[in-house]
């Protein structure tokens, strides 16, 4: 087969969902709806987080963070799916595939990290209140979302020179909403069967761990929380975790689908759908999941909102 040049000039076609859809209109429109919410909500969190005192603390400082790469997230990739299908025209360069893989690598494994470590949080606030300051410091907080970005750039950029390094053949349709390992691989000439089991590897690396702290984190809240003698202490604790094992279960699923499961379990169609899921609709859900269930965060953004009327009221 004629192999194409695998240069900056070269470029790719990004045939995704919108256009494998029977009614591509109303899931532009419903995409379109969806990213807008997540802008919307993660941002109003944002400054709700930034503006309230008295949510500087490591566990809000942490959910910033979350809101911050739910933010960033889906505006690498949504943003140039809807111009295209619009403009119809679906071409991306070789740069610009390469650095969209790398920033929703980097995002989607900071999260990943970022999710353990709030885990982490709700069990030393639970299990160890006393020790709270101590274990949670400001400084303990930082280091940790310093981890977070500083981990998963580096293996973003790694896997991301890895797999734009390959030749690729002449069909340069990638049936995907975006430039992701797995559809790209399916264009290589060469042969990626040791990659694909790094991409794996690296998978159950990052995934499982994470995953592992998370679930080991509320197994150990929920038996701290049964042994609580107050109802009202009890039902606090439930919600905050409840909430986050939504979006934990909601983010875990589709990226385990992406990466760890092998090709042969899914189709383009089906790669499509969950990259959907956990780029687009969790990002969406995320700070909704998180206010609506927060009274914190529920009475911080009537504060805020509160002053920004009286200041308009004054002029």
């Amino acid at each position: 087969m004629e192999v194409c040049n695998s240069t900056l000039g070269s470029g790719f076609i990004l045939v995704g969902i919108l256009d494998d859809s029977g009614f591509p209109e109303l899931l532009c429109a419903a995409i379109t709806a969806l990213y807008l919410l997540a802008l919307t909500s993660n941002g109003l969190l944002l400054l709700v987080i930034t503006m309230d005192a008295r949510l500087h603390v490591p566990m809000y400082l942490l959910l910033w963070q979350l809101s911050l790469m739910d933010l960033l997230q889906p505006s690498v990739i949504i943003p140039k799916a809807i111009l295209d299908f619009l403009l119809k025209n679906n071409t991306i360069s070789f740069g610009g595939c390469a650095l969209q893989m790398f920033l929703a690598l980097t995002l989607g494994s900071a999260e990943d990290l970022l999710l353990s470590f709030m885990a982490y949080d709700r069990y030393v606030a639970i299990c160890h209140p006393l020790n709270y300051t101590i274990l949670m410091s400001q400084k303990v907080c930082c280091l940790m979302i310093a981890t977070s970005w500083i981990l998963a750039s580096l293996s973003a950029l790694g896997y991301s020179m890895y797999t734009m390094q390959y030749p690729f053949c002449k069909s340069r349709q990638i049936r995907h909403l975006f430039c992701e390992i797995p559809p790209l691989l399916k264009l290589a000439c060469g042969d990626t069967s040791t990659y694909e089991l790094m991409v794996y590897v690296m998978g159950v690396t990052l995934l499982f761990p994470a995953l592992a702290a998370i679930l080991t984190s509320y197994t150990l809240i929920l038996l701290a929380v049964l042994h609580m003698p107050s109802n009202e202490g009890r039902k606090k604790a439930l919600v905050t975790c409840s909430s986050h094992l939504t979006v934990v279960g909601m983010w875990y699923g589709g990226a385990i689908f992406m990466y760890i499961l092998p090709s042969s379990f899914h189709s383009p169609k089906q790669d499509n759908i969950s990259s959907v899921f956990y780029m687009i609709v969790t990002p969406a859900l995320n700070p909704l999941i998180y206010s609506l269930r927060n009274k914190e965060v529920t009475g911080a953004l009537k504060r805020v909102l509160g002053k920004k009327l009286s200041v308009q009221s004054t002029f």
